[in-house]
């Protein structure tokens, strides 16, 4: 595709441009043509059918790209011949999909069904374009788009960010003339009054369960319900703006410098649609962020994935991350799930005169400076260093275990997007089968005496998070496993594993998974084992105590980031039965500069000492403390006890 040309005055960190994001959705737009049925009602892209079916992969080809147009429209007001085209073009599929008697017609919408979420996508966008689209559709079509999305009243959607897919439905069927039931928009939005966990962060749902969809729906859906003209002076805006911003001063904190979002959590393959919080901040007046940060870390993200491969050279946006890669999916992903990646275009509903677009932009936070900050309500740690643009998260909190199970779900089954002690903007959990069935890389477990199944961390329970500190545990059978992750050094985990199991059973420890095209040079001795991948991003794990040997493990085929990957790993002698402690240094960075602290422990208590004279007391087990001494000079004393007030 041809883009513009770079603007490296008015963005001097990507060279991108509005100019830049219009280009980029034309063109999105345009490869999917070829695959839209007679009528456009349907958009059948190529590739692997999800368990809802050829025809609802079509609806969701139509409705997300469908998603992308209207922003696109609404952009243009209307007016120019690009926005024209894309009138007429989903005015046609909105009159041939909602016709039952067309061989093309959507499916209906019914309990737990995909068409639940793609009604939203369809309502929200004819809210949007309304002026161009909506008021200017024929009565027939208009009555007959009715019929179908009145279908939503009534019916049961999962009790997560789902319920919020109703809450629009029903909202602009409410300001269209349109049946509804005024209970189920209530409904939706008191929902997630009890998954609001405080600082900004909000449970997809009842449990743990932490990750993009805090900013791409839980955010998202209330303040674009917000601009419905039927939430005109509710009290219930005021909240959600608050929460954004307090998100958002987070949020910010993941994005690396080479405008990587975080990898960890499920449906990875939206990609960019992770800046859909960040316009949103600046469409609700919700955000701490300068204008010209909010574009820089979009523009980042957009960027990232057109420079990896994402659209491809059809133009198509792949089940994958960089390019494609099936194992990063979920059952329920389809050919087309990639395109809610149009949320990340949020920012075109802005005028182009809006300083989002017209200020300069401004640098990341982890271009500014390193970053540290504890994450009490998901249980996380991060942490970003400007000598290599990375940035890092530690998982103390969130598991995605339903509570409780729904329709059958499994309620400990676990998942490589959230069960790993670590994450990163640069590397990813190793997720094909035979991988995830090792789970070496982010994991301390345990392998039965003569071999077996490695104990898996389904549901996490929280120790404590502070300054630069986490804890939790997971049981599986009779074994026990309590880690803490305690930030030292420049990129470094000082990571606390203590571990209560019968006698014979064999400790292992893995670093991050790094990966690239050709495999990682790597090597292990003795207690050291250590991968580089590409430019130079190092993974290194280093046995403290308790540990007695390390090795890589090398794998094809299993890590989004790369065909070929490598994990640093260490293991233990056979455990000896009751409760043993496990101290390692678990690094990623480019390069390594941290040196390995001083370490003495026994059965409850960690004492480190950092090179620069730093201490660190770490205690789990029936009375967990934390606390760190500084070096003279360094500045206060830190203690976290959970018994203290």
């Amino acid at each position: 595709m041809e883009l513009p040309s770079e603007d490296r005055i008015r963005s001097p960190h990507t060279g991108w441009t509005r100019a830049h994001w219009e280009a980029m959705a034309d063109h999105l737009l345009e490869a999917v043509v070829p695959y839209a049925v007679p009528g456009f009602a349907q958009i059948r892209l190529p590739g692997r059918t999800s368990r809802a079916g050829a025809t609802s992969d079509g609806l969701e080809g139509f409705a997300r790209t469908f998603l992308l147009a209207g922003m696109r429209i609404s952009g243009d007001r209307g007016e120019t011949p690009r926005a024209k085209i894309l009138i007429e073009r989903y005015a046609e599929g909105l009159a041939t999909g909602t016709d039952p008697r067309h061989r093309y017609a959507w499916p209906p919408i019914e309990d737990y069904s995909q068409p639940i979420v793609e009604a939203a996508s369809v309502a929200l966008m004819l809210a949007e374009t309304r002026p161009w689209l909506w008021d200017r559709l024929d009565a027939g079509v208009r009555r007959s788009v009715h019929r179908w999305l009145e279908g939503i009243v009534g019916t049961r959607p999962w009790p997560c960010n789902w319920l919020l897919f109703q809450v629009v439905v029903e909202q602009f069927l409410a300001d269209t003339g349109g049946r509804h039931d005024p209970a189920e928009i209530t409904g939706g939005l008191d929902a997630i009054e009890g998954w609001y966990r405080g600082g900004g962060w909000y449970s997809d749902g009842a449990g743990q369960h932490y990750d993009h969809y805090a900013g791409w729906a839980m955010h998202l859906y209330p303040l674009l319900w917000a601009r419905m003209p039927g939430a005109a002076g509710s009290d219930r805006v005021a909240r959600y703006r608050e929460r954004l911003h307090a998100f958002l001063d987070d949020f910010r904190l993941m994005f690396a410098r080479d405008g990587a979002p975080m990898h960890q959590g499920r449906s990875l393959t939206y990609r960019y649609a992770a800046a859909a919080a960040l316009w949103t901040g600046a469409l609700a007046d919700a955000t701490p962020l300068p204008p010209g940060e909010t574009r820089r870390l979009a523009s980042g993200a957009l960027r990232y994935f057109a420079d990896r491969g994402a659209p491809d050279e059809a133009g198509l946006l792949r089940l994958g991350y960089h390019g494609q890669f099936p194992p990063i999916t979920q059952p329920y992903s389809g050919p087309a799930s990639p395109y809610w990646a149009a949320k990340g275009f949020l920012g075109l509903l802005l005028p182009a005169g809006h300083p989002v677009w017209t200020a300069t932009e401004e640098p990341a936070a982890v271009e500014r400076g390193d970053v540290d900050r504890a994450l009490p309500a998901p249980g996380w740690l991060l942490r970003g260093t400007r000598a290599d643009g990375v940035v890092r998260l530690y998982n103390h909190g969130s598991d995605h275990i339903k509570v409780p199970a729904e329709l059958g779900d499994d309620p400990e089954r676990d998942d490589p997007h959230y069960a790993k002690l670590a994450y990163s903007t640069h590397t990813a959990p190793e997720t094909e089968t035979r991988a995830w069935e090792r789970n070496t890389d982010g994991h301390t477990g345990l392998e039965p005496p003569g071999g077996g199944p490695v104990t898996r961390r389904r549901r996490i329970h929280r120790i404590g998070v502070a300054d630069r500190f986490a804890a939790s545990r997971y049981v599986d059978g009779e074994v026990t496993v309590e880690t803490a992750s305690v930030l030292c050094g420049a990129a470094s985990e000082l990571r606390i594993d203590r571990i209560t199991a019968p006698a014979g059973w064999v400790p292992r420890t893995g670093g991050f998974a790094v990966a690239g095209a050709s495999t990682p040079a790597a090597r292990a001795h003795d207690r050291t084992a250590e991968v580089v991948g590409p430019a130079g991003l190092t993974s290194r794990i280093v046995g403290l105590h308790g540990w007695s040997s390390a090795g890589v493990q090398r794998m094809s085929g299993a890590n989004a980031f790369g065909t070929r990957s490598a994990t640093p790993y260490l293991t233990g002698a056979p455990h000896p039965g009751g409760t043993a402690v496990y101290v390692a240094l678990v690094t990623l960075a480019g390069p390594v500069t941290d040196v390995a602290p001083a370490v003495s422990a026994d059965r409850d208590e960690v004492v480190a000492v950092l090179p620069d004279g730093e201490e660190i007391r770490v205690r789990l087990g029936a009375a967990p403390r934390y606390s760190r001494r500084p070096p003279p000079g360094g500045g206060p004393s830190i203690t976290w006890d959970p018994t203290v007030p």
